[in-house]
């Protein structure tokens, strides 16, 4: 089975990723949306674990063959940078959100040496804020950022917009389209609405696809 189906149907089974079209969530933003998206699910499912570890480890050494150090974004990217560092036999880091205001505060947390080849680990990218941060702090501290492999993406076209503007790469496991097909064919949603998903997705901002 293909890596993005396969991680795909993990997401779906253990509800890490829950679509409502009916019901709609909202978001922080106010936004409302059909989808619910929490991978930290992932950590205390160890099947699920294991095929999305070992698949960032695959994006990893297929995408950035020449990564020397992997940076977890905090909180949820740090687990599983540390997992995935593990199976790859190599160091890892994590970023903080914010410089620490104790100590030597530090907001890169792990040895990292300037030109050191750094590929950075998120849980889902939607409009690619957050990751754009934590690349811009790498970059100022003189890494090398190849650039970043996530679980998740919403291929939202503000998150692709601002990454391309940022001049920074990712790949992902699986993406909103194909979770969407895989939700149809394993009867999650009806298959009527994956074209309202779809909308949503191109849009966040213009709610026509609920009474769709």
């Amino acid at each position: 089975m293909e890596l993005k189906n396969l991680i795909a149907k993990d997401l779906l089974k253990i509800k890490a990723v829950f679509f409502r079209p009916e019901e709609p969530f909202t978001w922080a933003s106010g936004i409302k949306s059909p989808v619910y998206c929490d991978n930290r699910l992932t950590l205390t499912a160890p099947e699920v674990r294991t095929d999305v570890e070992k698949g960032l480890a695959t994006l990893i050494k297929e995408n950035y063959p020449d990564a020397e150090v992997l940076m977890g974004t905090s909180t949820a990217g740090i687990a599983h940078a540390a997992i995935t560092a593990h199976l790859l036999d190599m160091p890892m880091g994590y970023v903080r959100s914010g410089a620490k205001d104790h100590g030597r505060q530090n907001q890169i947390e792990g040895k990292l040496e300037k030109g050191q080849k750094v590929v950075v680990v998120e849980d889902l990218i939607s409009t690619g804020g957050s990751v754009i941060e934590v690349v811009n702090v790498l970059r100022e501290a003189g890494a090398d950022v190849l650039g970043v492999v996530s679980i998740f993406t919403y291929g939202m076209k503000k998150g692709i917009d601002r990454l391309a503007e940022a001049n920074i790469k990712n790949v992902s496991l699986t993406n909103f389209d194909c979770i969407a097909e895989v939700a149809a064919e394993e009867g999650y949603i009806k298959p009527e609405d994956i074209k309202r998903l779809i909308a949503f997705r191109n849009n966040p901002s213009d709610e026509s696809w609920i009474g769709a």
